[in-house]
């Protein structure tokens, strides 16, 4: 689908409003970040689509307040009740056209240590907004909304309708966001794009992911005396040598797996494979005890490429187990798959990818850079459940700064992304 032209002329109010509403941009990335919609466990979502669903509202949208079933939440999330907010501002000067979705995650992960400031503060200095989510994603937050902000500044009339959403639970797979929007109809089926302002740069369009499957390998033991451990099996020795086949054998070859997605930062164009928990015990023992464990697991997260395949992956994975606990009689892995996700790629020449193109060369005067993305975000929602095809992410930040210490998003990538959100959003629904 072709993009509609824009006057320069409104081009230029549209990118003049964006560079205005600077420090407004900046103040709300603060705010959004003071709300610390931390998950797990999944704090102050209510809180937050409050605030943002009232923004949305006196700038005139149309704003629906969701509860996901408990059924897409996760386990023993009752005390921390999720919801996604959604904006819809109708065309004002024509039934129909076109539907362009922006979507962002409200939810940021836990900040961890090693914080020089306080990582709820949303503090702006030296040039940036700082806190957890300044980047990933509630700077894309504040685009997004400021995007649609200064399309009204500017005079923009809008041919078609604009949507934007702040959805729950992406940092833990969106199944009480994006996905369960999808699911039950609320993100519509005739959606012609989704902008999804990750943060990739504003001067990068991301255009895919990796794929994922987690697992969990359980070696099971026998229980006996500590004192004699002759007596039982030890499922943590047991476990062992998985984990150093593991370290010396899995990663060096997945590392020689390349892909031809431009997937950044470089390292991840490889297959990787990351070791993210490791528990051993007595089974079903509160404490440790004089005993022999009978029980110990490792969690895996295996990130694969788009030229293995899934069920490739699942594959081998079975295999190099079998293999391992095979090596010695009395071994016995279990595996537990936690969590299967196919890449996605958006098709080439779409109108989200092109009206980013258009947006970024008109507020950077460069030309965007193709690249997918090491992790996965709701973009597989959209795809695959909503049924949009045609969706990317673009939004301002430091992508390398996500889930880290001392995460930040400068104010000039805040005010760039959202003049080229604006510039996107009017290319693709046409204004006048």
């Amino acid at each position: 689908m072709p993009l509609h032209p824009v006057a320069s002329g409104l081009e230029a109010r549209i990118l003049h409003q964006a560079e205005a509403a600077r420090d407004e941009i900046a103040a709300f990335c603060g705010e959004l970040i003071r709300i610390p919609t931390v998950n797990p466990p999944g704090e102050n979502y209510r809180d937050c689509a409050a605030f943002f669903g009232g923004r949305l509202a006196a700038a005139g949208f149309e704003v629906t307040f969701d509860d996901p079933p408990a059924e897409t939440c996760p386990p023993g999330s009752a005390a921390y009740p999720r919801q996604n907010v959604i904006g819809r501002l109708e065309s004002p000067v024509q039934d129909g056209g076109r539907r362009l979705h922006l979507n962002g995650h409200l939810d940021v992960v836990p900040p961890g240590a090693g914080w020089t400031t306080d990582p709820f503060a949303g503090e702006v200095r030296d040039g940036s907004v700082w806190g957890r989510g300044a980047s990933d994603m509630k700077g894309g937050i504040a685009a997004s909304f400021f995007a649609a902000e200064v399309l009204r500044r500017a005079g923009a009339r809008l041919g078609g309708t604009l949507e934007i959403s702040g959805t729950a639970d992406e940092e833990t797979g969106g199944h009480a966001g994006v996905a369960w929007l999808a699911e039950s109809g609320q993100i519509a089926r005739d959606t012609d794009a989704v902008i999804i302002p990750e943060p990739f740069g504003s001067h990068r369009v991301c255009v895919g992911h990796r794929g994922v499957y987690w697992f969990r390998v359980v070696a099971d033991g026998e229980v006996a005396h500590g004192s004699m451990p002759f007596l039982g099996r030890n499922a943590i020795t047991d476990l062992a040598p998985l984990l150093e086949e593991i370290r010396t054998e899995w990663v060096p070859e997945l590392a020689a797996r390349r892909t031809a997605v431009p997937v950044i930062p470089d390292g991840a164009r490889s297959a990787t494979i990351n070791v993210n928990s490791i528990r051993g015990g007595q089974a079903g023992a509160g404490t440790e005890s004089p005993q022999v464990p009978d029980r110990a697991e490792l969690v895996a997260d295996r990130r694969f490429l788009p030229e293995e395949g899934l069920e490739a992956v699942r594959a081998e994975v079975a295999r190099r187990v079998a293999d391992c606990a095979g090596q010695e009689p009395g071994r016995r892995y279990r595996i537990e798959e936690l969590l299967a996700v196919e890449p996605v790629q958006t098709p080439p020449g779409s109108l989200a990818t092109e009206a980013v193109r258009y947006g970024v060369r008109g507020a950077l005067g460069v030309e965007v850079e193709e690249v997918a993305s090491p992790g996965t975000y709701d973009h597989k929602h959209f795809a695959r459940i909503a049924g949009v095809p045609d969706c990317v992410a673009y939004g301002p930040g430091i992508l390398e700064l996500a889930h880290r210490p001392d995460e930040h998003c400068p104010v000039d990538e805040l005010v760039r992304s959202t003049g080229a959100l604006a510039l996107a959003a009017a290319a693709v629904l046409g204004a006048s």
